[in-house]
Formats: C-alpha cells, structure tokens, sequence
C-alpha cells in the first residue's frame, strides 16, 4: 500500500511539474486567411524561424494555428478566440488577419506578415517607426519592374487588367500604386473587381477583348484561385501575370516576386525579438530586398508569348 501510495504521490508531482512546465512555455497564436501557395511559404518561413530562434511548437514554445478558409467572419471569431488567450505574442500573415487581431487583441504584442500596405490599413502609423504594439513584414512591390517585364513579353500590350477584391484594404491600395506607376509607363490599368473566390473566374472573362494582359496582385482572394484566371488566358490567348511567384507554378505565364518563405522567417525574427523582450514599436516593419523572376514556359505558348533567351536566362525558375 505505501508503495502504491508513493507511485501515486511521485505520478502526481510528475504532473503538475509537466502542466507547470506546459504552462510557462510562450504561447503563440498564429492565423491566417486563407491557404495558397504564398501564404503557405510565409507560414512554414514563420514555424521554421520560430525554431530556430529557440520556439519550436510542442518543446520551447505552444503554438497556435488557425486558419480562416478565406471567410472574413470566421477570421473575426479567430480574432476572438485569440484575445481570451493569454497569448505572448500573436501572428497574422495577410492584411484582412492583421487587422481583425489588431481590433481585438487591444494592446497585445502583434507581427503582421506579407501586408502589403500597412500604413494604408492602418496598422501602423509609419514603417519607419511603428510605435505602440504591432509591426511585422511586407510585400509591398515596386511595380515599376514588372510593367516593364509585361512590355518586354508582351511588347503590344497597352490595357492591363487588374483583378482584385474591392473588400480588401491591400488590394484597393496596391491598385492605386499600378495605376500611379502605369500611367508613368504609358500603360492603362482596367479594373475588374471580384468580391469572392467564386467570382474571380467570371471577373478575367470580364477583360477579354478588353485589355492586353492581365496582372495578379498579392490579393488572397484572387491568389486562393489563380487557376481560374489561367484558364481564362490561355483559353483567349491573353498573358496572365502574377505579382507572386507562386501562382506562377500555377500556371501564371510570370511574376517578379519575393521569397514568401524567407519573408516568413524575417517575420519570426521579429517575434523573437519581441518574445525576448523587445517592444514591437521599437522594430522597423520591413520590406524584403530582392525579388525573384519565375517564369512558366508551357503557360507562356500557351497565351501566345515568346520569351527572349535574355530573359529566360535571367529567371530564378522556370517551370516547363
């Protein structure tokens, strides 16, 4: 009977030593609107980089993942789920995430990931210097490069049709910047808006016969179902373009874009920082440096493109 005693009392205090030990571990909330390729990159840059500095889920750290399958309510309810949470740092990757846990998370320490605007979907007041609670990562492209690489492929393309989903803080914004760097390459943005993923399909059928080229913003509703758009290209032989180098592998004819899953790890540094510390405001928001050329050669046959050997050997990757 004492032994069995003293197996229980040993059994007990193993327990409460692990739920005590459970318990001390960070706890990390990470969400996401939707899955496609990019953000798929960010969020294994972000686990990774979370382990390398010393986080990794189940061991050093707890982390918790959720996504919102594209539906901005359930991301609201996410958003939710996170401030009763006694969460020590929260990550979202896209804009619609960003600011859903910005609005609820009040205060709480928060790293944003591939948000293209983020002064412009008020996240922070500068990027320079964030202040207050949040920071992270953004993918906001020069877009000067790849007008040009749309004149180099399609040198008779004067209307570039833009599908983007008018809901989106990130994707109005970066429409403005086209039509701003457009308008100084001589070229015509023509817009077709696609409020959900159902409708992206009949938004490219929308700009045949009415432009010369498409271009894909990073706008998560279009991105999540860039194949429809592609199917439209190759169908009427007009290049699609993408401004992630995912939807590429997809079937985009080309894309100059960034790393997603080194943005990832960018990002988790910063909560590494902020893990061990630091003030989020304290951290520069940052843009990644280099971009990367993919091309899709069969895509490129397909919508009628023939691309120069300069430019084909310049490219990062090409998918045959």
């Amino acid at each position: 009977m004492r032994i069995l005693k003293g197996f229980l009392t040993a059994a007990c205090l193993a327990w409460f030593a692990s739920s005590a030990t459970a318990k001390d571990l960070p706890l990390i909330g990470l969400t996401y609107i939707v899955e496609h390729p990019a953000i798929d990159a960010v969020r294994e840059g972000i686990i990774d980089g979370l382990k390398s500095a010393g986080y990794e889920d189940g061991k050093t750290a707890k982390i918790v993942i959720r996504s919102a399958q594209g539906n901005m309510a359930t991301q609201a309810q996410i958003a939710n789920e996170f401030s009763g949470l006694d969460l020590d740092i929260s990550i979202a990757i896209s804009t619609p995430s960003a600011q859903a846990l910005k609005n609820s998370l009040k205060g709480k320490p928060l790293i944003f990931a591939a948000v293209t605007d983020p002064v412009g979907a008020g996240l922070v007041p500068s990027m320079a210097k964030p202040g207050g609670n949040v920071t992270g990562t953004s993918d906001q492209q020069p877009y000067p490069p790849i007008l040009e690489l749309i004149r180099k492929l399609a040198p008779g393309a004067r209307k570039i049709g833009v599908i983007f989903n008018p809901g989106e803080a990130n994707s109005v914004s970066q429409v403005e910047s086209l039509k701003v760097a457009a308008k100084a390459s001589q070229l015509e943005i023509v817009e077709s808006p696609a409020a959900q993923s159902a409708l992206v399909g009949d938004a490219a059928r929308s700009l045949v016969g009415r432009t010369d080229a498409i271009l894909l913003p990073t706008d998560s509703t279009v991105v999540s179902v860039v194949e429809s758009v592609v199917t439209v290209g190759k169908t009427a032989r007009l290049p699609v373009f993408a401004c992630d180098t995912g939807s590429v592998e997809r079937g985009a004819l080309a894309a100059l874009g960034f790393n997603y899953y080194e943005m990832g790890k960018l990002t988790a540094q910063m909560a590494g920082k902020v893990l061990k510390g630091m003030n989020p405001g304290e951290i520069p928001a940052q843009v990644p440096k280099s971009q990367d050329l993919y091309l899709n050669a069969s895509s490129a046959k397909a919508m009628g493109v023939d691309v120069p050997a300069e430019i084909r050997a310049g490219a990062k990757k090409v998918i045959e």
